[in-house]
């Protein structure tokens, strides 16, 4: 089999600068974020994409668009970010103030979505995905990719938290060897190095 998927996860806003958990809030790009999608464009154009699929939240779609590859976007609700809940636009630390130990990736979020259901969530999505071949690009959300991730290559919800996605960074999943039985991470968190002042 030769599907290869390129994940991508949305440039930087104000609120991942700041470690604000940002699931539903559909806040934009800041500057460097817009700039940081851009370089993905000479990165992604040369690939031939068979599919485009894009959450619809703001932040991927705006990635998607300044990476080139806006016009063939398929937007689909199930790459939303993880629903925080009641702890959407708080920081982990503040979080612990109140709940010293909690873990996204063990107790998710009162109100909002349990591991388990981000975690079906991403299958639904893999099973669709594993019926396509070539290069597909997604363009997702930071939590929500590192579940997908950790849910294509067989991993429990809670081994997500292992795997840092930064903004505009880029991962591939495929399988060795071509075979559907070997599930394999290419790449993960791979970011274009930034550009000299004044450049």
């Amino acid at each position: 089999m030769n599907l290869r998927v390129h994940l991508v996860r949305h440039g930087e806003t104000a609120w991942s600068l700041s470690g604000q958990h940002t699931g539903r809030t559909d806040i934009p790009l800041t500057a460097r974020g817009e700039q940081r999608a851009r370089n993905l464009a000479e990165r992604l154009g040369a690939i031939p994409f068979t599919r485009v699929f894009c959450s619809p939240l703001g932040r991927a779609r705006r990635t998607c668009e300044l990476a080139g590859l806006g016009s063939e976007a398929e937007l689909d609700p199930e790459l939303v970010e993880w629903n925080y809940g009641a702890y959407e636009g708080l920081c982990t630390a503040e979080i612990h103030r109140d709940r010293p130990g909690w873990n996204l990736f063990r107790d998710g979020c009162p109100g909002g979505e349990s591991p388990v259901e981000v975690s079906d969530r991403a299958d639904g999505v893999i099973s669709r995905l594993r019926t396509l071949e070539g290069n597909v690009a997604v363009f997702s959300h930071g939590h929500f990719g590192r579940i997908l991730a950790a849910r294509w290559i067989g991993l429990p919800p809670m081994d997500a938290q292992r795997f840092l996605l930064d903004p505009a960074a880029l991962g591939i999943l495929g399988y060795e060897h071509g075979s559907v039985t070997a599930p394999v991470i290419e790449l993960w968190n791979d970011s274009l190095p930034e550009a000299a002042p004044g450049r």
